[in-house]
């Protein structure tokens, strides 16, 4: 059974990561792309973390494939479904999207409002692979005539670049096993981007992200659960003049040690928009999505010489998916941070201290 200084300094290494690898392309709302990519948070997510500077990094991979509606919504935003067209779709479409996320954090050591404040920024470097295959069968109607309308499709694109920087600020307190977090996030659009791509790796358009987490965590069993909600507004994307409606998601842990540095657990989300998309862009309706995903995780704390380091993973298997695609996904996240106090390990050689 792990030692209460063990898992503290574990609980510290794994809640001060979000991990918010923002706007991936291969979720909802328009087109299929939203600011909250599910799964962001899981395990200790409430827990206070160790106050100074910390970094974490985060391999990113998800593979997806959506149905006509999606591929419908895409067609419209790059412009290859023509204003006055009355079609039906036959298609599919497949993406493979890879990042490697960056987010260093800083911990306050000084309390705020009787909690324990961090300020992060996030950005990621990767690259998004679409291919769309199918047929549209209609009429086209243009200065009052009527003519029919078909066509294949048969569209790959990859696209390499950076995602939208992903400013975060989160207070934590804590009284005895039961922990609560509050954060605010939100989605600057400097990433890649391009309407009229298949494939992007930044969304176009702003966001705010706000919501809370709690953690029953007990250190002297090793047991925890964490459950983090939030909801998302979203800016029109003044390429498109496309606004996608508000969205709820959901995610959750839980965990069970099984040494001092070994954990197991289960990981899950439920992501779902709750506001119709609107705009004068928007030639898809209310097109709200939703999706869910549940999988395992495991996670390894370790000395990294004058640190702590942990690695986790967490893979999810997605499904009950509506208008956005829908797939798995995996997370393998590398954390760095201070040691707590108390920590009897020696700082490694090769490390430069001050």
């Amino acid at each position: 059974m792990p030692t209460r200084q063990s898992w503290r300094r574990y609980a510290a290494l794994v809640s001060i990561s979000m991990s918010v690898v923002a706007a991936a392309p291969c979720r909802a709302d328009e087109g299929g792309v939203s600011f909250w990519l599910p799964g962001s948070y899981g395990s200790f997510a409430a827990v206070p973390a160790v106050p100074g500077w910390s970094l974490s990094v985060t391999d990113y991979f998800s593979a997806t494939s959506a149905d006509a509606s999606v591929v419908r919504s895409r067609e419209i935003r790059t412009g290859r479904f023509p204003v006055g067209l009355s079609a039906t779709v036959n298609a599919s479409y497949g993406d493979r999207f890879g990042v490697v996320n960056i987010e260093p954090t800083y911990v306050f050591a000084t309390p705020v409002l009787g909690g324990q404040a961090a300020v992060g920024v996030s950005t990621s470097f990767g690259r998004d692979a679409g291919t769309l295959t199918g047929t549209v069968n209609g009429t086209l109607t243009a200065g009052g005539v009527t003519v029919p309308f078909a066509r294949s499709d048969f569209i790959r694109e990859t696209t390499w670049g950076f995602e939208d920087l992903a400013p975060v600020a989160s207070l934590r307190w804590q009284q005895g096993n039961n922990n609560v977090m509050t954060y605010v996030t939100g989605s600057i659009p400097i990433g890649t981007y391009d309407a009229a791509q298949l494939a992007n790796l930044g969304i176009g358009f702003g966001a705010i992200d706000a919501g809370g987490a709690y953690t029953y965590y007990n250190e002297k069993t090793g047991r925890e659960f964490s459950g983090t909600l939030g909801f998302t507004y979203n800016f029109i994307n003044p390429a498109t003049q496309y606004q996608t409606g508000v969205d709820m998601h959901f995610d959750w842990g839980a965990s069970q040690s099984l040494s001092e540095h070994v954990y197991i657990g289960l990981v899950g989300y439920a992501y779902k928009q709750i506001g119709c998309d609107s705009g004068a862009g928007n030639r898809v309706g209310c097109f709200q999505s939703r999706v869910a995903g549940i999988g395992p995780q495991v996670g390894w704390s370790f000395p990294a010489g004058s640190l702590e380091g942990n690695l986790t993973l967490k893979v999810y298997k997605e499904f009950a998916a509506e208008n956005r695609p829908d797939g798995w996904n995996a997370w393998i996240t590398l954390d760095l941070s201070p040691p707590a106090p108390g920590a009897s390990h020696p700082p490694a050689k090769s490390i430069v201290t001050k």
